[in-house]
This record gives structure tokens, C-alpha cells and sequence, in this order.
């Protein structure tokens, strides 16, 4: 099997690479989904409110008047939560590959979540942490949870189920890195003369030396490599170019929905040194061929992606308008789905007395409701439970 093969038998070929159209589609059914979802709740405890006091102040807005989120503003919002994520990895010093990892379990979570329904600041910490799980850097949940402000372990482990129904149970997410690391180490062989080309390339190492001491300056370069060592600072200078966009745009963009990892690390190296890219392809493919047309295109098209990234640091226009964004979520946020903490211990509770047959999570709140409502009769007939003794 090729690697392109093998590649299109991996989960993030079959469920998590769309085109653009079903990509977009799909996040406007689920913020249409998300919104109704919002006021039927508020339907609902209104409802019930006026069944239990005709004085007793309603729970909320009447539905018609909840200004729910539009689709733009749940992108902002997820946005700005994958650069938080992207700084909280920093600051604690875990690998590239968590941060990678944890950022695209948040943007899959939120192809069929609504930050409406689940906020993206009680989702994120988990996601970090079902990361490094994923990619074995596994540590105690409690010294994660340390690391977070007014953050306890119930915090970040009730929402873990959660989140891997909306992953659909997948963790593997493939990354460019490694690519990048292959594409830097063939171009360095290159320059000792030991590097492979393509079977359709019938040169010599030396004559693939010598063209790419030929090859056109980098971008802001005044000429070309005159030598073996500044052809090697070249290419390393290329590579950590390339390396910093793997790290920021490529994560905080739409690239891992809609390109492949080869596809998205020549998209950097084609911004980073765009002559060099175009040799080390030229070494790969036919000088004239179909495919070779297909890639500049496909790989032009990911480099303007790319280019056109948010940037992790909000600046002042826009920190003023996420604020304005979060001010709108405080209050279009479904009310029944809010405490992923006390549905979690009724789900754990409802599992215990059920044989440890799982209840659909309507139930597991119903059944919760129906226990507070009973814990208040009780304490109305016979007093408020007495405080235990002191030792």
C-alpha cells in the first residue's frame, strides 16, 4: 500500500476531511440545531415555572426573545478558545504534539456542539487533557487540575464522555510534523549528495546538487547560496519558518478538515521558501504532468489559508468585540445543559441503581430534578438535616 493508501483508511480521512461546501453546511445545521435547542429549554422551565407558582418569577426569557448566537460569532468564540488552548499548553510546558492533538479534539467537538449548548471554557481543559492521554503524556488528574484556576477534577472529568461521543469515539489525529521533519532531511541529504529523487527523475545526486545551489533566492534574500554551508543555513532557516506555521496558523485554521498532513507542511514550506519548495517537488514529480499542475494548486490555495490566519493574540478590536461576543453567550446559553458537573453525578448515580444499564441523558436530568424536588419535600415535613457532631 502506498502512504496515500494507507492514509485513506485512518478516521481522519473517513470522518474529520470535508470540501469547503459540507464543512460549512454542516457547522449552520448545528448552530440551527444549537438555537432551537436553547429556546425549547427556556420553553420549558417557563413552562414548568408557571405550572408550580402563577406569582413565581420566571426562570427566563420567553423563547422568543433569546438572542441566540449567530454562526460567525460560535466561530469567534471557538477560535479564540483554540488559542487559549494554544497558550495553556505553552505555559505549561507540555509537548508539540499535545497541543496540536488538544486543539483539534476542540475544533471537532465544536463541528456538532454549540458553544451555546457547552461552553468552550469548561470543554478546552479536558480536551487538553484526553490529548495528553492520546499522545502519552499521561499525568494525574489532579495535578492537571492544579495547573487551572478555580478548577477541580470533577471539572475536567465530567465532560471527558462528552467529548469523545462528539469525537465519535476517535482519538488518532494526524499530524504534519513528522512530514516536515522527512521533506528537511532529504533536502539536507541533497546538499551532501546523497539524497533520492523520485522514480520518474533520472538525475544524478551531484546534478541534483548543483541545481539546487541554483536555485533562486529565498524570499528577502539578496542572492543565492554560494556554498555547502549556506545552502544548509538555508534550508534550516526554511524549516523553522515552516515549523512555526505547523504550530499556529495550520492549528487554528480549517487546514486539518480540508487538506492532507503532506499536503499542509509543503503548504508552509511553500510559504517559508517558496524556490526551495518548488525544487524539492520538482525532485518528487515528472517536469510536466497533470498531478504536478493539481498540487501547486491545491498547495497555493492552503498556503492563502494559512497567510489569512487569526492569529492565538486577540488584538485590541478584536478582544472588544469577543467580549461583546461572550457577554451574548452568558445569556443564550442552554440553562439544561449548564452544570456538566451535576448531570455527570446523576448519569453516575442513575448507572448504580440501574445494574449498570446507562440512562439517555434527558432521563439522567429528569430523575435529578425529580430528587431535588424530593429532598425539599422532605425537608419542608421534617426540618433541614441535623449537623454532624463535632469530634
Amino acid at each position: 500500500m502506498t502512504e496515500d493508501e494507507i492514509y485513506r483508511t485512518s478516521t481522519q480521512y473517513r470522518l474529520w476531511s470535508f470540501t469547503p461546501e459540507t464543512l460549512a453546511s454542516l457547522r449552520k445545521t448545528t448552530n440551527a440545531v444549537a438555537a432551537d435547542g436553547v429556546r425549547a429549554a427556556y420553553r420549558s422551565l417557563n413552562a414548568r415555572a408557571s405550572q408550580e407558582s402563577s406569582v413565581e418569577k420566571r426562570d427566563g426569557p420567553p423563547e422568543e426573545h433569546v438572542d441566540c448566537l449567530t454562526l460567525e460569532e460560535e466561530q469567534k468564540i471557538i477560535s479564540y478558545y483554540c488559542g487559549c488552548t494554544l497558550d495553556f499548553v505553552d505555559l505549561c510546558e507540555y509537548p508539540t504534539n499535545v497541543k496540536a492533538t488538544a486543539v483539534q479534539y476542540l475544533k471537532r467537538f465544536y463541528l456538532t456542539n454549540s458553544p451555546m449548548t457547552y461552553h468552550p471554557k469548561e470543554i478546552m481543559p479536558t480536551a487538553v487533557y484526553l490529548a495528553m492521554k492520546s499522545e502519552d503524556n499521561f499525568h494525574y488528574v489532579k495535578s492537571f487540575a492544579e495547573k487551572l484556576e478555580k478548577t477541580t477534577t470533577e471539572d475536567i472529568l465530567a465532560p471527558e464522555f462528552l467529548l469523545t461521543q462528539g469525537l465519535r469515539f476517535t482519538f488518532d489525529v494526524r499530524h504534519p510534523f513528522h512530514g516536515l521533519e522527512g521533506g528537511f532531511m532529504e533536502l539536507l541529504a541533497f546538499t551532501n549528495g546523497n539524497g533520492q529523487c523520485g522514480p520518474w527523475v533520472e538525475k544524478s545526486p551531484g546534478e541534483i546538487r548543483e541545481e539546487m545551489m541554483d536555485v533562486e533566492p529565498a524570499p528577502g534574500a539578496s542572492a543565492k547560496a554560494t556554498n555547502v554551508k549556506e545552502l544548509v543555513a538555508r534550508i534550516q532557516k526554511a524549516h523553522g519558518k515552516a515549523k512555526e506555521l505547523l504550530k499556529t496558523s495550520a492549528l487554528l485554521t480549517d487546514a486539518y478538515f480540508l487538506y492532507t498532513p503532506p499536503q499542509i507542511w509543503l503548504s508552509t514550506l511553500l510559504l517559508a521558501d517558496e524556490p526551495l519548495a518548488r525544487f524539492y517537488i520538482d525532485t518528487k514529480l515528472p517536469a510536466i504532468s497533470e498531478m504536478k499542475a493539481k498540487l501547486h494548486t491545491v498547495l497555493r490555495q492552503c498556503a492563502e489559508m494559512l497567510r489569512s490566519s487569526p492569529t492565538a493574540q486577540p488584538d485590541k478590536e478584536e478582544k472588544k468585540e469577543l467580549k461583546r461576543i461572550n457577554k451574548k453567550l452568558a445569556q443564550c446559553r442552554n440553562p439544561q445543559k449548564m452544570d456538566l458537573v451535576g448531570i455527570n453525578k446523576a448519569q453516575k448515580q442513575d448507572l448504580a441503581q440501574n445494574g449498570g444499564v446507562g440512562l439517555d441523558e434527558n432521563i439522567a436530568k429528569k430523575r435529578k430534578s425529580e430528587r431535588e424536588i424530593s429532598m425539599k419535600e422532605s425537608e419542608s415535613l421534617f426540618g433541614p438535616a441535623l449537623p454532624d457532631k463535632a469530634s
